[in-house]
């Protein structure tokens, strides 16, 4: 049984956006030599998410309207507050829409493969960019 721990860096644009990095990971499965075997991928940020679904527009645009249903950006969190917390950036609704996924998932790879379902990508969910993310990617298989 082998492993391997890449890490995959990228830049973010928006202060919310959802990213389809299922060609920048199937690249590193292919580097790899894991032909059969798990990847998991995990968000070192805890503003920055993990998620498996389908990466269409529509549902895209229903995603981010329903963050911003859930968690509204103008509320008076804590996490904003100097009373409250050292951090200057006023990312609270960032990180409670990050607890919204998950920091990591766990793929299939066969074959020498990643493994998805017809409709399925790979996506990060950037929810206080731009900025520049680090995702680790550890490998174990043969």
């Amino acid at each position: 049984m082998k492993t391997k721990l890449e890490t995959l860096a990228l830049n973010t644009k928006e202060k919310q956006q959802l990213i389809n990095i299922t060609s920048r990971v199937k690249e590193v499965v292919d580097r790899s030599g894991i032909r059969n075997g798990f990847i998991g991928l995990f968000s070192q940020h805890t503003t920055a998410a993990l998620l498996v679904s389908e990466f269409q527009n529509a549902l895209l645009e229903d995603i981010r309207a329903f963050l911003g249903r859930v968690v509204e950006d103008d509320r008076a969190y804590k996490h904003n507050s100097p009373e409250f917390s050292d951090c200057d950036r006023k990312n609270a609704a960032s990180h409670l829409r990050s607890l919204l996924f998950n920091n990591s998932v766990v793929l299939p790879v066969c074959e020498g493969e990643l493994v998805l379902g017809q409709f399925q990508s790979v996506i990060l969910a950037e929810m206080d960019g731009p900025r520049e993310r680090s995702l680790k990617l550890q490998f174990v298989g043969e």
